[in-house]
């Protein structure tokens, strides 16, 4: 499978940052005891979706960019 630069932008690298920590967030807050049972999973189970579903516009995003120029492609 080749793989294929892409350029991205600091607030790019930020929000693939920001959405890859709420997923953690709500995966983390799911398995642990520090809340009650129902809080723990209400705001696992958001924070899970928030990080799922704000990801999806990013990966297309990202995918529709152009490839980095100055490169040759290896295969």
């Amino acid at each position: 499978m080749a793989l294929t630069e892409r350029n991205l932008t600091i607030p790019e690298i930020m929000l693939i940052a920001g959405t890859r920590a709420a997923l953690g967030l709500g995966v983390g807050l799911l398995i642990s005891d520090r809340l009650t049972k129902d809080q723990r999973k209400g705001a696992g189970w958001a924070l899970v979706a928030v990080g799922i579903l704000s990801t999806i516009p990013i990966v297309t995003g990202v995918l529709a960019k152009r490839p980095a120029a100055g490169r040759p492609a290896e295969s």
